[in-house]
């Protein structure tokens, strides 16, 4: 489960553009991988030292440099050092509970998106951040860990499957935005299924698990919402037209990102709509049992309260009671009793409280 807050303690009273990590290791070591291509020629390596990619930094091709792994702040560094990164971004890739942001320095873009995805093998919504370092030939993403969902755009690069290789990095920037929001519709999918079927558990039989999903679902909408809410700004923002660093033919990719960004905006919406009223749902079904098992107990009650009151009667041991000495006393007694607690059956079922 994505948590909502992180600990902050590290860096009370530090002061700005001091670099330490917030956040989980996710990875023992950190990779650094690059991929530099233009339309006639691909370059693609792995890469020892973030210094080697220093031989890049005024190619006019363009160069991806993939960083998985943010915990070796000595890394971080170097990247401000070889690319002129303002300290307080850097702070900011370090720090990994940032809102989706868009920060322009002229000579470079800041976007920080958060990258969500389904575990299928733990059953649960997963999300790390990425932060996206946009130049006029290169951009540079920084992972918390190894793994993501940009293998379909490396495989465009390999094989050079549409216009990546003959846009510049702005549109590579592109590409990235728009898979990583592509795979929220895949997360959707997955709680839309579980929304569904804790519909029906709650129609038949909801249980105490039952409410305990409801939470988690309640949950990851929360957390979802906030890690894509401000992303609408940031889109709208790179769509506009207004960044140097983004050309006009781009801003017509990003403006179909931003519809994206919208329809699953709504369907955050419409889910927490639907979660918010599974739970008033479950609280009547709860309710609704317990008055069907208060009236069954009280239907028992009513027909044994004059049954009760004739076996308490005749259980007085005074000497002139009525009929004490009949010979038939005991089987009538009985008979009347069954003959009350039938009338009020039947009484109760015409009433239709049976």
């Amino acid at each position: 489960m994505p948590k909502l807050f992180r600990k902050r303690a590290k860096e009370v009273g530090l002061p700005p553009g001091t670099l330490v990590h917030i956040g989980d290791r996710k990875v023992e070591r950190t990779k650094i991988t690059l991929i530099d291509y233009d339309e006639a020629q691909l370059q693609e390596k792995e890469l020892k030292t973030i210094d080697e990619c220093l031989a890049f930094k005024d190619k006019p091709t363009v160069t991806w440099i993939n960083i998985d792994g943010i915990h070796q702040v000595e890394v971080i560094e170097k990247i401000g050092e070889h690319f002129n990164i303002h300290p307080l971004i850097l702070e900011d890739i370090l720090h990994t509970g940032q809102r989706p942001k868009l920060e322009d320095f002229e000579d470079y873009l800041f976007v920080v998106v958060k990258m969500v995805y389904y575990d299928e093998k733990d059953n649960e919504m997963k999300a790390e951040q990425v932060s996206l370092l946009i130049g006029p030939n290169f951009v540079i993403s920084l992972q918390e860990k190894e793994g993501d969902v940009f293998d379909p755009i490396r495989d465009r690069i390999r094989k050079a499957k549409g216009r990546i290789r003959k846009m510049k990095a702005d549109y590579l920037a592109y590409a990235l935005i728009d898979t990583i929001v592509d795979h929220y519709f895949i997360v959707l999918e997955k709680l839309g299924e579980k929304i569904e079927g804790m519909e029906e558990e709650l129609v038949t039989n909801p249980t105490p698990e039952t409410l305990q999903t409801i939470h988690t679902l309640k949950r990851d909408l929360i957390f979802l919402r906030r890690s894509i809410w401000p992303l609408r700004e940031v889109v709208n923002n790179m769509e506009r037209g207004e960044l140097s660093l983004i050309d006009e033919s781009t801003g017509i990719y990003l403006r179909d990102v931003y519809d994206h960004t919208i329809q699953v905006v709504e369907t955050i919406e419409t889910y927490r709509d639907m979660v918010s009223g599974m739970l008033d749902i479950y609280l009547s079904s709860i309710s609704n049992k317990m008055n069907e098992v208060m009236k069954v107990l009280t239907i028992i009650a009513t027909i044994f309260i004059p049954l009760t009151f004739i076996a308490g009667l005749y259980g007085m041991n005074f000497k002139y009671i009525p009929e004490l000495e009949w010979h038939w006393g005991y089987p009538v007694i009985l008979f009347v009793m069954a003959g009350i607690g039938f009338l009020m059956l039947v009484y109760f079922r015409r009433k239709r409280w049976l």
